[in-house]
């Protein structure tokens, strides 16, 4: 067992500390090594008169047993007054018992201005006046602890008090608020309902039951959430004759009562008031954030279709979210913003090849491709409204990461996303969502995130473990690494990439990470996304973002700024393998991942340049089916094909079609990674394309030749179908 609890040190300030409660909280803090602030204006119970009597009488108590205690004789209405007879006694403010009040009495209909307002002034007005002079000093000096004296009587109502209770559920307001701002800083603010022998009490309790309800049964629940070992903030107790409790808000279930497109009716809350009244498996909620999630997930349940008898607390089906679309999402940058998300991610002046990312007057100006998931990355919280889906987002973790550009990004605009619940996984432990994004410039297709989004607690519904619509991860090649970057992260790293709109208090603020169980606040996944993808342009594409085409990661371990980012990469022919550590500690950080890059300029770069060649529009044509249906087309073909196209018998173009790899992909150059290579005439490719000229026949009549595995010319069928369009 610990030892006493002692305030050594402590500057306590106690109002209405001249006798009954208030006088026991002071002489017990003052008994405890605490210097107290003994504040008594000298009135009486309703608010009249002025004496210095009782004040002094209680410093003089605390001084006697040897304690340190100095009077103040003003009122709370003067805040500002008392605790700046603290900071002259003491030189700091650590404690503050908003304890000091008055009686007015009356039925409702009697009640008075006056007797409304002075109970307001003296309750409720003195309280915040007091604390918010004390606020700033409890800031700077990262402690304080702050109680307000509410009553039963403001909890459960009380005849011929509607003043009083009024003010003192006020003070429970007060107190909830002050707790969720001080938070941070270590001021913890809680709010206690006593009941015990005092000139207030002896108006409405029996003598002997005022005799017998003594102060000093309540006075130790306030040392204890006062000391710096208690950790509660925005508790309610109630508390008297030795006995406490806490006590908290209940909701019953509920029932929603409307339809979509239809009014709601006073006659549809008659017929459901006993669903509303019943409190069996009631929730308790304990935020405004749960109060308003209710509501979302209501909207969301009607506009879907669930209307009356939907209950929002009701347990969810996930698999019913899968295919479900979210708003479509705008999403508006300037240069700026592409040279901020530079920085953010670890790029530097410093070298000069950086210059072109960071500088908008560079002659080869342009965003770093990664850029892509920031319009996307808002995304995640339209998950919220999405029927069949109720993610706690306290327990979200972002698994893994896909990217691929199809055009290089603007350096300035206004996109639109357009995202959809591609599946949803049981993971037994866990969910998985995978929320797929495409992002448009002005109808055109620029890239597409699949983001990989892991709900902790959430699996265990009954659905499959894994999905044909998942871009899936690759094994690292079997031999040492083909080359190795370190990169040293700044200790701003995160404060600094987190301008780019990831504002999570977790890579920010250390009290906040301390909640997560971290040392100290980490670096966003998506930053070291980004720096990996960095050293792979720097390494194999001589920094020229057009080079990029996808990059894929799974998130392992944080990073915490300041620490050294190591990459590693393996080459095969386009594609980069990488893994990712913190070089300090030899974590992985990244794994599974890959970049892929092109040979050449992608096509869809710019419109098609034909040349009189009337292959290009066709390739043009399959270019704009690979953007709509590639990831089907993968899973068809799983190859990487490519045209050797002639004229006049001369080599005129070359395409590489690759469905092999992420989502699939067109190019206009030759791959010597190819499984298959076709070279054919102009015109007869146009025939083939058509459908007038059978591709077996063209083949034995060497019209079309074939290289690599010539089975595969049976899958030409999944590219070229329809051909009318063509």
């Amino acid at each position: 067992m610990s030892g006493p609890l002692t305030f050594d040190g402590r500057v306590v300030l106690v109002t209405g500390a001249g006798g009954g409660l208030g006088r026991e909280y002071a002489l017990a803090f003052g008994h405890r090594g605490a210097a107290v602030i003994v504040n008594d204006l000298g009135g009486d119970i309703k608010g009249g008169g002025r004496s210095s009597a009782a004040a002094d009488r209680v410093v003089e108590e605390i001084r006697a047993s040897g304690g340190k205690a100095v009077a103040n004789y003003d009122s709370v209405e003067d805040g500002e007054k008392l605790i700046q007879a603290a900071l002259e006694a003491f030189g700091r403010i650590d404690i503050v018992v908003n304890n000091a009040g008055i009686l007015r009495d009356r039925s409702f209909a009697r009640t008075s201005d006056v007797d409304w307002d002075l109970i307001h002034r003296v309750h409720l007005r003195g309280s915040f006046l007091v604390t918010r002079a004390a606020w700033n000093h409890m800031k700077s000096q990262k402690f304080g602890r702050i109680i307000m004296t509410a009553s039963a009587a403001g909890i459960y109502g009380n005849f011929g008090q509607a003043n009083y209770s009024a003010a003192k559920l006020g003070l429970l307001g007060l107190s909830n608020t002050l707790a969720i701002e001080g938070q941070k800083y270590n001021i913890h603010c809680n709010t206690v309902a006593p009941t015990a022998g005092s000139r207030l009490t002896e108006t409405v309790m029996p003598p002997d039951l005022v005799a017998s309800l003594k102060a000093e049964y309540v006075s130790p629940l306030v040392l204890w959430l006062c000391h710096e070992a208690c950790q509660e903030n925005g508790g309610l107790f109630e508390v008297g004759a030795g006995w406490i409790g806490k006590l908290r808000w209940e909701r019953s279930l509920g029932r929603t009562v409307r339809q979509k497109n239809e009014s709601m009716t006073p006659e549809a809350v008659r017929d459901a008031w006993a669903e509303i009244c019943d409190f069996t498996d009631a929730t308790k909620p304990s935020s405004i954030q749960e109060s308003v999630q209710t509501l979302v997930e209501v909207l969301s349940k009607v506009e879907t279709g669930g209307g009356i008898g939907a209950n929002p607390t009701a347990a969810t089906n996930p698999s019913a979210a899968v295919g479900q679309t979210l708003p479509e999402m705008s999403f508006s940058y300037t240069h700026m913003s592409c040279i901020l998300y530079a920085l953010g991610v670890g790029m530097s002046t410093r070298d000069a090849d950086h210059l072109h990312f960071l500088y908008e007057g560079h002659p080869e100006f342009c965003v770093l491709p990664t850029f892509g998931v920031i319009a996307a990355q808002s995304a995640i919280s339209g998950l919220s409204g999405v029927p069949g889906l109720d993610i706690d987002f306290t327990r979200l973790l972002h698994g893994e990461q896909y990217l691929e550009l199809f055009k290089p990004l603007p350096t300035s605009g206004t996109l639109t996303s357009r995202a959809k619940v591609a599946d949803v996984l049981d993971k037994g432990s866990g969910m998985v969502v995978l929320l797929d994004v495409h992002t448009y410039s002005g109808g055109e297709l620029l890239c597409f995130n699949q983001f990989s989004l892991f709900v902790v607690g959430a699996g265990g519904f009954g659905g499959k473990r894994t999905s044909q619509k998942a871009v899936v991860t690759a094994a690292l090649p079997d031999r040492p690494a083909d080359a190795v970057i370190v990169e040293e992260t700044s200790r701003d790293q995160a404060a600094l990439y987190r301008l780019s709109g990831d504002w999570n208090p977790l890579h920010i603020d250390p009290g906040f990470a301390a909640l997560g169980g971290f040392k100290s606040p980490i670096l966003h996944g998506l930053c070291s996304f980004g720096v990996a993808a960095r050293h792979v342009l720097q390494r194999y594409a001589g920094n020229d973002a057009s080079r990029f085409k996808s990059i894929k990661v799974r998130f392992v371990k944080p990073v915490y700024p300041g620490q050294s980012l190591q990459t590693e990469m393996w080459q095969e022919v386009n594609r980069i393998h990488i893994q990712c550590k913190v070089k300090e500690t030899g974590g992985v950080v990244l794994s599974g991942a890959y970049v892929d890059l092109h040979t050449h300029t992608p096509v869809s770069a710019g419109p098609p340049q034909t040349d009189g060649l009337q292959s290009d529009l066709v390739f043009a044509e399959i270019d704009r089916r690979v953007k709509g249906q590639g990831q089907e087309l993968v899973q068809k073909v799983n190859a990487i094909l490519a045209w050797d196209i002639m004229k006049d018998g001369r080599h005129a173009r070359h395409w590489t079609l690759d469905l092999k790899t992420g989502r699939g992909s067109l190019t206009r150059g030759s791959a010597p990674q190819a499984d298959v290579t076709f070279t054919v005439s102009d015109d007869d490719f146009m025939d083939v394309a058509k459908g007038k000229l059978n591709p077996q026949k063209a083949f034995f009549s060497g019209r079309l030749k074939v290289k690599g595995d010539v089975l595969l010319s049976q899958k030409l069928e999944a590219v070229l179908k329809d051909d009318a369009k063509l």
